[in-house]
C-alpha cells in the first residue's frame, strides 16, 4: 500500500513524537470553535492525539471524532479525560459516523493529507450527510503559494551535526496539485525515512467542492482571531454551512 491510500502511515510514523514537536498553539482555535459548536455535539476529523478535541470537551461540549490511527488515539486516551471521547477508527473521508452535530471540522491543513481529489469530495458529502441542519463544518488551511513548488524536485538541507544530517526532498506533479516529501536522517543507527504527501488546494476550489456537497461559505477569516481575509493571506478558516 503507497503513501497515497493509506490513511494510518501517518500515525503509525509520528504518533510517538508527534506532541513533542513544534505544534501550533490550538487554544485561538478552540475559542473559535467553542463561539461555533451551538452546543454540541461536535466532531473533528483526525482527531489524533486530542490537542483540539481534549480542550473542547473540558468546556462541556460533547466531541467525538474519526481518526484512522489507533496508534494516535492510543496517545489521547493516556491523557487525562481522553477515556471519554468517542473515535471512530478509520478514514476520515468516509466520516464512518451517523451524527447529527452541530459542528464538524478539520484543522491543521489536515484537508490535504487526503491526497485523492475524489476522496476530499467524498469528505466533503460524508460531512454534509452528519450535519444538522444549519451545523457548520470548518476548515483551516494554507493557501498555496506557486512560488514555493516552481520546480518538479525540491532538496533541501535540514540539519547537520557531527552525528547525522537530516535532507528533505520533494516531488510535485503541479497538474495534480500533489507532492510527495522524503524526509530522511542518517546517524550512527542508519537511514530513517518519513515520507509525507498532500493534495493542496486553493479557497475557490475549496468552495466548489463544497458547494457541490450542499455546503455555502459562511464565513472566511486569515486567521482564528478572525483577522480579514484578503489577496495576501496565507491561511484561512473558512465555515460552511448545511442549509
Amino acid at each position: 500500500m503507497s503513501i497515497f491510500d493509506d490513511p494510518g502511515l501517518f500515525g503509525r510514523l509520528y504518533a510517538e513524537t508527534y506532541d513533542n514537536v513544534d505544534n501550533p498553539d490550538p487554544s485561538s482555535a478552540v475559542d473559535f470553535l467553542a463561539d461555533l459548536a451551538d452546543g454540541g455535539p461536535v466532531l473533528e476529523l483526525a482527531i489524533g492525539t486530542g490537542r483540539v478535541a481534549l480542550p473542547l470537551a473540558a468546556r462541556g461540549l460533547d466531541v467525538e471524532g474519526v481518526e484512522a490511527s489507533p496508534e494516535m488515539v492510543a496517545k489521547m486516551r493516556a491523557k487525562p479525560g481522553g477515556d471519554r471521547i468517542t473515535v471512530a477508527i478509520g478514514d476520515m473521508a468516509d466520516v464512518p459516523v451517523t451524527g447529527p452535530y452541530r459542528l464538524a471540522y478539520l484543522v491543521f491543513n489536515t484537508l490535504f493529507n487526503v491526497v485523492d481529489a475524489e476522496r476530499q469530495a467524498a469528505c466533503f458529502r460524508n460531512v454534509a450527510r452528519v450535519l444538522a441542519p444549519g451545523g457548520a463544518f470548518v476548515i483551516e488551511t494554507f493557501v498555496p503559494d506557486l512560488a514555493d513548488f516552481d520546480r518538479d524536485e525540491q532538496v533541501q538541507m535540514r540539519s547537520v551535526t557531527e552525528d547525522s544530517a537530516t535532507i528533505r526532498l520533494h516531488r510535485y506533479d503541479r497538474a495534480a496539485q500533489t507532492f510527495v516529501r522524503q524526509t530522511i536522517r542518517f546517524d550512527r543507527e542508519g537511514v530513517h525515512l518519513h515520507p509525507f504527501a498532500m493534495r493542496y488546494l486553493w479557497p475557490d476550489q475549496i468552495d466548489e467542492m463544497a458547494e457541490r456537497a450542499g455546503l455555502r461559505l459562511a464565513e472566511r477569516y486569515a486567521d482564528w482571531h478572525r483577522a480579514p481575509f484578503g489577496a495576501n493571506s496565507t491561511t484561512h478558516v473558512s465555515v460552511y454551512r448545511k442549509p
